[in-house]
């Protein structure tokens, strides 16, 4: 499907690999201005090299760490300096490590927080102003389903993320009719954390072969197996454009049916 974001400009954060360079590859391949962010200088170049092949539009790539709010910042200005504005934001960010509650201090939760919660915030107050003056302004937050229905072992995530959710939900009331704000929930997508896991499974004796193990984690979707992560990239496109005009405030599952409310 053509999402008509021709010459539209987005910014996805933490878009050097996984679910964030997904979504960043579906808007380029349709023609979007894509900036991206991560703090791995070489995997961030790669992924622009990547990106840059994908279409007509162009790619800017910005080292920051989205726990600082001055990298923040610098990360917007960059992107409308480069751009001549901003149309489409996209926030992404890497998971908490896991850990149950006895396990995890004070600062675990503040480092939590900041990294899930504080670097949606600080982006959307840098971007505000540009996504106004845009006449197609959207805000899409990639969280997780562990906001709907908690994960063994991922307490920060399952607590903390929720906090993402209540974000959308207002800022969709408030900046409304001018800026659309969704959230969007992927369940187990076959990104390279998942590869990691199951490559450390097999050799852990888990699984024999890495096919086992795709085949284990995905006993309980209904679609009977995991997701690609350009599934979840072309819905984050499709929420950004004009597609998805009456879209907003939503709430969006990515998981095959996993979720059961």
């Amino acid at each position: 499907m053509d999402f008509d974001l021709d010459g539209n400009s987005a910014l996805v954060t933490a878009a050097s690999s996984g679910l964030g360079f997904a979504s960043a590859q579906a808007l380029a391949a349709d023609g979007a201005n894509v900036a991206i962010c991560g703090r791995d200088a070489a995997r961030l170049e790669d992924a622009r090299d990547e990106l840059a092949e994908m279409g007509d539009g162009e790619v800017l790539a910005v080292q920051a760490d989205l726990t600082d709010p001055d990298d923040v910042s610098h990360l917007v200005s960059e992107t409308v300096d480069a751009f001549g504005g901003l149309d489409h934001l996209v926030t992404s960010s890497g998971g908490p490590p896991s850990t149950t509650f006895l396990e995890t201090d004070e600062q675990d939760w503040y480092q939590a927080y900041d990294l899930l919660v504080m670097s949606v915030v600080w982006t959307i107050e840098e971007s505000y102003e540009h996504l106004l003056a845009s006449d197609h302004g959207t805000i899409t937050c990639i969280t997780s389903r562990t906001v709907r229905e908690v994960a063994d072992g991922l307490l920060l995530s399952n607590s903390v993320r929720r906090g993402v959710i209540g974000l959308v939900k207002t800022v969709s009331r408030e900046f409304a009719p001018e800026i659309r704000a969704n959230a969007v929930l992927p369940g187990t997508i076959e990104t390279a954390r998942i590869e990691e896991l199951l490559e450390a499974r097999v050799e852990r004796g888990t699984y024999d072969d890495y096919e086992q193990g795709l085949a284990a984690m995905a006993d309980d979707i209904p679609m009977d197996r995991i997701g690609d992560p350009r599934e979840l990239g072309d819905v984050v496109a499709f929420l950004s454009s004009p597609r998805a005009s009456f879209v907003n405030g939503a709430e969006i599952p990515i998981d095959g049916g996993l979720l059961r409310s």
